[in-house]
C-alpha cells in the first residue's frame, strides 16, 4: 500500500516535542491563505511511496528520534492508509503527532471511520487552519494563534478537547 508523500525529514526538532521524522502528505482541500507549504496542497505533488519503504526510513532513524509527526498538505485527506503507518509507528514505541487543518471536533463529528481510526492513535494534534493574521505570537509548534495542541487520548476519553499539558513548559 502507498502513500501520496510531498517530502520527508529524517530529523526535526521544530515539528513537535523531542528529535523526530517528519512525513509530509500530499493534498489538502482546506487552501490558507499564506500557507508555507503551497505545493504540497496539490493531491498530484510528490510521490506514492510503499508504506513499507517509510517505515525502514524511520527505522533507520531509531534510536536516535522520540516520535513521527504528519504534517502536510493535510494528513487527514490519507486516513485510511495514514492509519496503517501510524500503527506501525505505534508499534516502534514512537510518539505520534499529526497537523491538521480541521479541528478535532470536525475529525470526530465526520462520521468517518478512518480519520476517527488515525486520531485515536495519536498522541498529539495540532488544529485548525492556519490563519495568516493570527500569525503573530504563536504557540510553538503552531503557525497561528488559533490553532490548539492537543492531548488527544484525554480528549477522546473525555469527550471534549485537553490540552496538552507540556504547551506551557515548551
Amino acid at each position: 500500500m502507498k502513500l501520496r508523500v510531498a517530502g520527508f525529514l529524517d530529523n526535526t526538532t521544530v515539528n513537535g516535542e523531542g528529535l523526530r521524522s517528519a512525513v509530509f502528505l500530499s493534498g489538502c482541500n482546506h487552501n490558507c491563505e499564506g500557507c508555507h507549504n503551497k505545493p504540497m496542497q496539490d493531491f498530484n505533488y510528490g510521490e506514492d511511496i510503499d508504506i513499507k519503504d517509510i517505515i525502514d526510513r524511520i527505522q533507520s532513524n531509531m534510536p536516535l528520534i522520540r516520535g513521527v509527526t504528519f504534517s502536510g498538505g493535510e494528513p487527514f485527506e490519507q486516513a485510511d492508509k495514514l492509519s496503517i503507518l501510524a500503527k506501525d509507528i505505534k508499534d516502534m514505541g514512537l510518539s505520534l503527532w499529526s497537523y491538521t487543518g480541521y479541528t478535532f471536533e470536525e475529525i470526530i463529528n465526520s462520521g468517518d471511520k478512518y480519520k476517527l481510526k488515525l486520531l485515536k492513535m495519536l498522541d498529539v494534534l495540532i488544529d485548525g487552519r492556519f490563519e495568516k493574521d493570527l500569525a503573530q505570537g504563536a504557540h510553538k509548534y503552531t503557525g497561528s494563534r488559533n490553532q490548539r495542541i492537543i492531548n488527544v487520548k484525554e480528549s477522546v476519553a473525555a469527550k471534549k478537547v485537553i490540552m496538552w499539558e507540556k504547551i506551557n513548559k515548551v
